[in-house]
């Protein structure tokens, strides 16, 4: 639902990936945006109404996508396509990031694009680490991106993550990403992506900082 910049290029991606694709909105000017080799089903109507969405076919849907320039809108059709039509992959884009954060607990995937723009800003305007390369919607999970110092090379990656209470997603070490094992043993500049509540990250990075303690 949406045939804006968001929905247009989310349209076109999955029919790129040979996906089946039916687009709605309320202004049929907007699906000049698809371009004319669009194949999908295009369909004029408001994105929460029932009929709108059996007319695009959402009774034979594997996912739905609300990413119109409302919050109301994309809630009320996201529940719709949950409640009405049992659709389990279901993403609404939110603009208000406590709507978001309400909206994630009570089950309904959200893409809070004001709170994820901002943090894409602060990551390129203060010093590294100030802000993590990851948040979600909740606030309650962080990513981070560190580089390996000569403190912790030569340490296996368990005893980082036992000391600091993060978790290695996985290591980009020359190039390439890793997936680290107990027995994986850090060497200098490898880059490790941590995996952190908000309430622990000053202990982690502190940690990371120091080095190891000894056994």
């Amino acid at each position: 639902m949406g045939c804006g910049r968001v929905g247009s290029t989310l349209a076109r991606s999955l029919e790129d990936r040979n996906h089946t694709v039916s687009i709605i909105d309320n202004n049929a000017d907007a699906f000049r945006r698809l371009g004319p080799g669009f194949g999908g089903t295009k369909v004029i109507g408001i994105g929460f109404d029932g009929d709108v969405l059996e007319e695009a076919g959402i009774e034979k849907a594997d996912a739905f996508a609300a990413v119109s320039s409302g919050d109301n809108s994309n809630i009320i059709a996201a529940r719709v396509a949950r409640e009405q039509f049992g659709i389990q992959n279901v993403v609404a884009r939110i603009y208000d990031p406590g709507r978001a954060e309400v909206y994630q607990r009570l089950g309904i995937p959200t893409v809070a694009t004001v709170k994820w723009t901002a943090d894409q800003v602060l990551r390129r305007l203060l010093p590294v680490g100030t802000e993590p390369d990851f948040r979600d919607p909740s606030g309650t999970i962080r990513v981070d991106a560190v580089t390996v110092n000569e403190l912790w090379t030569g340490q296996r990656t368990i005893v980082f993550q036992e000391q600091s209470g993060s978790r290695i997603a996985w290591l980009d070490r020359l190039g390439e990403g890793t997936l680290p094992t107990r027995e994986t043993v850090l060497q200098e500049n490898d880059v490790l992506h941590l995996v952190m509540r908000e309430d622990n990250a000053e202990r982690v990075l502190e940690v990371f900082a120091r080095g190891p303690e000894a056994d």
